[in-house]
């Protein structure tokens, strides 16, 4: 396992990573070294062929608090009231939210404790998400006087409009349960069952086509956005030009044929 005080990262079989963020003394704020650490090994991920699927964990109770309120009213100080440091602050999150998003890797959220305001937002952007007994959600920006906006964005390409609303103009937190029930997470499990429930779901992603997957969250995301006639378009090229790929021919001759699939990832 290896360090760099905020992330821990550990290379597990079949191709799955775990980081877990550790600075739980500070309940795991994305602050400027957390977000610098989590852009730096995303990045690298995205281009290490030996990695299939990310897991994002974190140590202590509290997931994530989102941003660290302390360094936020630190910067108040500065000669502009702090401009430039929220504007860089919130475009580097904005940053690390699409290295998710974008990056081929798929990428699932292990939650075992507290998720607020940016750190709700990172569980939303996560392609997939597994919460404990132990785990809660919040948008409460409201509360501070500073609604959840950057979060929103994630928040609501996940969960309905009303969910989403409700969310956001309350800021109370909700159980796992409901987060499974409104879509936010895929599943709650117990807390000492909520590791080895991650693992299957990450081991059952990664023994797809690294190829396959990389095409298919890209497609997914891409096609969000456009409408039914424009999303239909894009998704048939891009099938026209999977179904062309070895590892194409190789499944589908893998299924006719009764047998497993010897992925060679293009």
């Amino acid at each position: 396992m290896e360090t760099d005080n905020f992330l821990l990262k550990d290379k597990i079989d079949n191709g799955i990573l775990r980081l877990t963020l550790n600075n739980s003394k500070h309940q795991n704020t994305l602050s400027d070294a957390m977000m610098k650490s989590l852009k730096k090994e995303l990045s690298d991920v995205a281009i290490n062929e030996s990695i299939r699927v990310v897991i994002l964990a974190a140590n202590g109770p509290i997931f994530c608090a989102g941003h660290d309120l302390k360094e936020i009213t630190e910067a108040r100080n500065n000669e502009d009231l702090g401009y430039a440091y929220f504007e860089k602050l919130f475009n580097t999150c904005s940053e690390l939210m699409q290295l998710i998003v974008n990056n081929p890797k798929p990428i699932i959220a292990e939650v075992n404790g507290i998720a607020t305001a940016a750190g709700c937002q990172l569980v939303a952007s996560c392609d997939l998400a597994i919460g404990s007994d132990k785990a809660k959600f919040a948008t409460p920006g409201v509360n501070i006087g500073l609604f959840c906006s950057t979060p929103m964005v994630a928040l609501s390409r996940n969960i309905s409009n009303k969910h989403a609303m409700e969310m956001l103009l309350t800021g109370e937190m909700i159980d796992a349960k409901k987060a499974k029930e409104i879509g936010l997470i895929n599943n709650n499990v117990s807390s000492k069952n909520l590791m080895q429930e991650t693992l299957k779901l990450a081991k059952k992603v990664a023994s797809k086509s690294s190829m396959t997957l990389k095409v298919g969250k890209h497609a997914f995301y891409a096609q969000s956005s456009l409408d039914l006639s424009e999303a239909y378009k894009y998704t048939s090229k891009v099938m026209l030009d999977n179904i062309l790929k070895d590892d194409a021919k190789e499944g589908i001759d893998a299924f006719i044929n009764k047998r497993d699939p010897e992925w060679k990832d293009k």
